[in-house]
């Protein structure tokens, strides 16, 4: 597939969202140390764009904001955008090479280029320092080749040096086979690119699959790359900076605390490997991309698609095919909800399972509900649980299970940085369905009550002043049927 004539980068995202009325630009001057990250945990509903930082530089934040933000990037609605999204992410178009990008305009060696000179931001009170939170790795496996594009915390320990958190999937795969051979694993990272390539980057599949295809997937045209400088690895070409450099084997140093995408501080924390820096390219007028993590901010968005799409895909062949609507990755992105139909009694919880022990590790709540309940509203959920289970047939706990490890809630087991590193937990099923259509007489006592002469509109009634207030709140108060 030849390249497209003008790719989507950082830029374009910029422009769609100014478009369609999400960006705010802050025209004053921000420091990222002390204040960027205050401003960044309160815009849950719009993109920043920071024009004023120090030493000239620029930065966009909270890009996507929320899922109405990611239905944006993939050109959906919120409600189509994870079956869409789980349609997409098995086409893979392969990428393409090319020659130079705009990520060469400038190049740097080491002694050139200081880390500490980027606008990286401090996001929460106990964060151990600045933090590069939308770096995306590019490392292959040393025996095939296979290219990873993934996500790592990078935090900025001096000029040229980083910390890093190698969660146990990957990256850390192919970063022991270099150590086993006492070599320093080379890697790339790009920072600022389209959200679509971080939503690649967020998608587990499985292990020598290359995630630059999967953003070609996603974002129906292939990703341009080019030959880093120092290292045998390709980037993309239209990214606004990438930095050359290796993780040394058996090298390990303090990293964290840092604000993580469930909300707390502490997991990860620990003698983690590090990072060695020696070139740096980017564009002339590079846009630097800070994320802020925490639950339903930026960082946990990127992964809650990717990981609703892959179980929606496992759940839509359970049992020759169930009547599925969608799937939902919960606040937190340790739970999960699935929206479905029951064809039989006891399905809903055969789904239950198989989103339980998914290509995530993630998931150790599951939700089933019907069609009738807005999965996008946690009120609507919390009131399928009250009103159509019963506790002791309708939810299961599974103990002795192996869970994700950054899993504040459940017994750690090692540590960050070693072999053995995770949580021995337990999961749980909810199953909130209610009797299938089969049985209609069962099914009629869960008919949701409904106002006389719905098609009524209270706009056409109320003052206008009124209704102004009431579209206001609606976001906060009302959940996303009247958002949309």
């Amino acid at each position: 597939m030849t390249s497209h004539a003008s790719p989507k980068d950082l830029r374009s995202w910029i422009a769609q969202l100014d478009a369609a009325g999400e960006l705010i630009r802050i025209d004053k001057p921000v420091d990222p140390l002390t204040q960027m990250g205050a401003l960044l945990y309160q815009s849950r509903e719009k993109a920043l764009l920071f024009d004023k930082l120090p030493h000239g530089w620029r930065s966009l934040g909270q890009a996507p904001a929320n899922f109405r933000h990611a239905a944006l990037a993939f050109g959906a609605r919120e409600e189509e955008l994870v079956p869409l999204v789980a349609e997409r992410m098995v086409k893979l178009i392969e990428p393409v090479m090319v020659k130079d990008g705009p990520v060469k305009e400038l190049k740097f060696k080491k002694g050139e280029f200081d880390l500490t000179q980027l606008p990286v931001h401090v996001a929460g009170q106990r964060d151990g320092g600045p933090v590069i939170g939308s770096g995306l790795v590019v490392s292959k496996d040393p025996d095939t080749g296979a290219r990873n594009v993934s996500f790592h915390r990078l935090q900025v320990k001096g000029p040229n040096k980083t910390g890093i958190l190698l969660y146990p999937r990957h990256t850390w795969k192919n970063y022991l086979k270099y150590q086993e051979r006492n070599q320093p694993m080379p890697i790339a990272i790009f920072i600022g690119h389209h959200p679509l390539y971080y939503a690649a980057a967020s998608t587990t599949a499985p292990y020598g699959i290359d995630e630059f295809g999967v953003a070609g997937a996603y974002m129906g045209e292939a990703a341009r790359l080019v030959k880093c400088d120092t290292v045998d690895l390709e980037v993309p070409a239209d990214a606004e900076i990438v930095l050359e450099g290796h993780i040394p084997p058996h090298i390990r140093e303090e990293e964290g605390p840092f604000s993580e995408f469930q909300d707390y501080y502490v997991t990860g924390t620990g003698k983690n490997p590090i990072v060695e820096y020696q070139h740096m390219t980017r564009r002339k007028d590079a846009i630097f991309k800070n994320l802020q993590n925490g639950s339903e901010m930026e960082g946990c968005v990127f992964h809650k698609v990717p990981m609703s799409a892959t179980i929606y895909r496992r759940l839509k062949d359970i049992g020759g095919g169930p009547n599925l609507h969608n799937v939902l990755a919960l606040p937190g992105i340790f739970g999960v909800v699935i929206q479905m139909t029951q064809r039989a009694y006891g399905e809903a919880k055969n789904l239950l399972m198989a989103a339980l022990s998914s290509e995530y590790q993630h998931p150790k709540v599951a939700i089933a509900v019907d069609a009738d309940v807005d999965i996008f509203n946690p009120a609507e959920l919390l009131w399928a649980i009250n009103t159509r289970v019963n506790p002791s047939e309708d939810i299961i706990v599974i103990p002795g299970t192996h869970n994700h490890a950054m899993d504040a809630s459940l017994p750690e087991l090692g540590a960050p940085g070693t072999g053995l590193w995770q949580r021995l937990g337990s999961k749980v099923m909810i199953d909130a369905t209610i009797p299938p259509p089969a049985d209609a007489k069962a099914r009629a006592a869960f008919e949701r009550i409904r106002p006389i002469n719905p098609t009524l509109k209270l706009e056409d009634f109320a003052a206008q002043e009124s209704m102004d207030i009431v579209r206001a709140l609606s976001p906060l108060f009302f959940g996303s049927k009247l958002r949309r």
